[in-house]
């Protein structure tokens, strides 16, 4: 074990344990903010010696006068910092620090998310922390003390997008000292789902998640693709299987699940659109990756030249021809021939990144 240290929010410098090896998958741990890192020793040891690197961290001072918002900010710094996505483990309320660190983008900054006895905190569901949280969580009850002690929010919980829960009660304890093995076997237990050891491998005829999680590997741009149905009624999903196929005619192609909902109207519509998104609309992907939703409600967009609905403030705008439908097993290829593009090239764009996890958005 070595100690280091990391800058955190206005270049304080907080202390952390570093146990494991460096090539291991990363688990950065979190105490309570009335707690240090000590909390935390026992299991971390136990992590390590189940092939974990682990980061011990304590936040700043322990002082109640600091703001939470500041721990929020040393949490994404340190994040910043540590050179892979890790797990991030948090006790009591240092899960306040956690969901706010994390919503939003954060997957992007970590792994997935464990919360261990973390008291209501309605403050984040007012605010909407909750549904923001698009990362693949875990959250114990009765890691430290029993599950009715902690006032865990079903509300919360039912509001997570990707969340697991799991209670440990007193009735499967024969000793003290089972509940932090217990809550070490959930933790670990959700470890090897979502950020396993060694790589993971697909072979023809075994599970498609597995293949799904492979292609995720490969970074692309997010779309949002678009069109009119007979009635004229906008329809629109999200898609990342999307590419540039020609310059001369200028053609290109995006992929549709056949089971999508709005996969009738795009397959027969003699005019589409492809709407590639920056970083802002992360909000629409959410919205047009989701079934039952009003998806063009509260949203900007306009009708092109060819009438299909282009979304205001994305990063290009395409509108397409109908050019030719190809079958490809469970989606069907749809071929544009562009007649008109609008693009903003100084906006960054958002991205479709997903490493034996949850993606940061659903696809549809």
């Amino acid at each position: 074990m070595s100690v280091a240290e990391y800058k955190g929010f206005g270049g304080v410098l907080l202390s952390a344990d570093r146990l494991g090896d460096d090539n291991d998958p990363a688990v950065l741990l979190i105490p309570d903010l009335s707690a240090s890192r000590a909390i935390w020793r026992e299991v971390a040891d136990a992590l390590v010696l189940s092939g974990r690197r682990v980061v011990n961290l304590d936040l700043r001072g322990g002082d109640a006068a600091v703001e939470l918002s500041t721990h929020v900010e040393d949490l994404r710094a340190v994040l910043a910092q540590m050179g892979s996505r890790p797990v991030v483990v948090a006790a009591g309320c240092g899960g306040w620090i956690a969901t706010r660190a994390l919503a939003l983008d954060g997957a992007h900054l970590a792994a997935g998310l464990v919360l261990v006895d973390m008291p209501v905190d309605d403050g984040a569901l007012e605010t909407g922390t909750a549904t923001q949280l698009v990362l693949p969580m875990l959250v114990v009850r009765g890691g430290f003390s029993p599950p009715e002690c902690t006032a865990a929010s079903d509300a919360f919980n039912a509001a997570l997008p990707f969340g697991e829960h799991a209670d440990i009660q007193d009735s499967d304890l024969a000793f003290a000292t089972d509940r932090t093995e217990a809550l070490l076997g959930q933790l670990l237990e959700f470890l090897e789902r979502r950020q396993p050891r060694e790589a993971m491998e697909f072979k023809a005829g075994s599970d498609p998640r597995t293949l799904r999680d492979a292609m995720g590997c490969f970074a692309t741009g997010v779309t949002i693709v678009t069109g009119l149905d007979a009635a004229g009624v906008p329809v629109g999903l999200t898609a990342n299987s999307f590419t540039s196929v020609s310059l001369d005619p200028p053609l290109l192609l995006v992929c549709i699940a056949n089971t999508a909902g709005t996969a009738p109207t795009l397959r027969s519509a003699r005019h589409f659109g492809v709407n590639v998104l920056q970083i802002g609309q992360q909000p629409a992907s959410n919205r047009f990756a989701t079934r039952g939703e009003d998806r063009f409600a509260s949203l900007p967009w306009a009708p092109g030249q060819t009438g299909v609905p282009l979304l205001g403030g994305s990063l290009v705008s395409f509108e397409c021809q109908r050019e030719a439908v190809h079958e490809a097993g469970d989606h069907f290829i749809l071929v544009g021939r562009v007649v008109r593009a609008q693009f903003e090239p100084h906006r960054d764009p958002l991205l479709y990144f997903a490493k034996i996890s949850a993606p940061p958005f659903r696809l549809t």
